[in-house]
């Protein structure tokens, strides 16, 4: 018999309200994170500023949420948890209402640094949050709750953000998500128990992982896949728009394929995962995914052909994140919480870097250069993945 099941019926609802509560807020980030992609090219002409200059609102967000998952750690060590995670929501939904009234580029660029601070400090928490809300035995079920919100929100937020911007405005969508935020937090600050402070985890441990050699080389080709990624993802509307010749509607559909494509992502990888695939997952996702963002570079002008393109790409896409986690699990299973908020760190770093790269490619080159330059990131990180010994921490002892 479990803990869970001895507990009190009104112990589990308010424990299992507790996770819902965080499902809806990682659900709430991620679509207030990435909606800039599906409205790129509203938000830069109301603003006055270049397409790679509004895509940039994605890269400022990520370099913030690199600073509060170095910091945040630290920082939570002083208060309550409860206090510090209903401040990161408290801080997404002003940066919401900004985003909303931005009267300029500078204001944009702004609240997009302020949603990036809840977007990291909340990540680098949640999984220990987790820990401390619920038994042993029932992390892996909330953790699959906490994630839940990230698929959903991947799959449903960018196409519903072009069909209401094409509908509304740009405005009027970031408007649409402060109600759902408010509720969030009047559902946190129900639900969620104090959780008194506990000793914090210096920053000089987390970077010490980085003397591992399997830690640097992983964390390395997660740079590169996640920048690669994000360098083509961000810049998906312009691209489609000037070869494919897609209006909101269309655009909306190919990124709901895309969104939904992610869910059979994540099931695959999954199941391949059980079978001891991992290695050869880290190596031939990003390869695949570069292959299918240069397929749709060359077959882009069709919209049938760029509809199935688009849909291979949310399913790998989706699949990578998955291979990454499990391989933190198995490779610094000793440092869990270190390794979690390094693994943070640096994937927002590489969204950053993703970001500003595809955003100076479409500016100077052509709508086709972001996925040129994202597929070959993807490609430099299959070869330092290469057969994955070097990942491996026993190997590398």
């Amino acid at each position: 018999m479990s803990i869970s099941d001895v507990m009190p019926a009104s112990a589990r609802l308010q424990m299992w309200s507790a996770v819902g509560s965080m499902a809806l807020c990682v659900a709430m980030l991620i679509a207030s994170e990435f909606m800039p992609v599906s409205l790129l090219t509203p938000i830069a002409s109301d603003l006055q500023s270049t397409q790679g200059m509004a895509g940039q609102a994605i890269s400022i967000s990520g370099l913030f949420a690199v600073i509060a998952s170095l910091c945040i750690a630290p920082i939570a060590s002083r208060f309550d948890r409860r206090n510090v995670l209903l401040s990161m929501t408290l801080l997404m939904l002003v940066s919401l209402v900004l985003i909303a009234l931005a009267p300029s580029f500078v204001w944009l660029m702004i609240a997009r640094a302020l949603l990036g601070l809840a977007i990291g400090g909340f990540w680098a928490l949640s999984t220990a949050t987790v820990i401390r809300l619920v038994p042993a035995e029932d992390v892996p079920k909330a953790l699959g709750m906490i994630y839940m919100g990230n698929a959903v929100a991947t799959a449903f937020a960018a196409p519903m953000g072009a069909y209401l911007g094409g509908l509304f405005g740009w405005r009027v969508v970031f408007f649409g998500l402060v109600p759902f935020v408010l509720i969030n937090l009047l559902w946190q600050a129900k639900s969620l128990p104090s959780m008194p402070a506990q000793a914090a985890i210096p920053l000089t441990r987390l970077f010490g992982l980085l003397k591992r050699r399997s830690v640097a080389f992983g964390m390395a080709a997660v740079m590169l896949t996640f920048a690669g990624a994000f360098a083509t993802f961000t810049y998906l509307r312009p691209f489609l728009e000037a070869e494919t010749g897609v209006g909101a509607s269309q655009l909306s559909v190919l990124l709901l394929g895309l969104g939904l494509a992610s869910f059979l992502g994540t099931y695959s990888a999954s199941a391949m995962l059980q079978r001891r695939y991992l290695y050869p997952l880290l190596r031939w996702l990003p390869l695949a995914l570069a292959a299918v963002t240069l397929g749709l570079m060359e077959l882009g002008h069709a919209f049938w052909a760029a509809a199935a393109m688009m849909a291979g790409w949310g399913a790998l896409n989706a699949a990578i994140p998955v291979c990454w986690s499990t391989w933190l699990a198995q490779e610094i299973s000793d440092e869990p919480e270190s390794g979690g908020g390094l693994m943070v760190a640096a994937i927002q770093l590489a969204i950053m870097l993703g970001g500003a790269l595809g955003g100076s490619l479409l500016d100077h080159l052509s709508v086709a250069a972001p996925l040129v330059g994202g597929a070959g990131l993807l490609m430099l990180s299959a070869m330092v993945v290469g057969n994955g010994t070097r990942l491996q921490r026993a190997v590398s002892a």
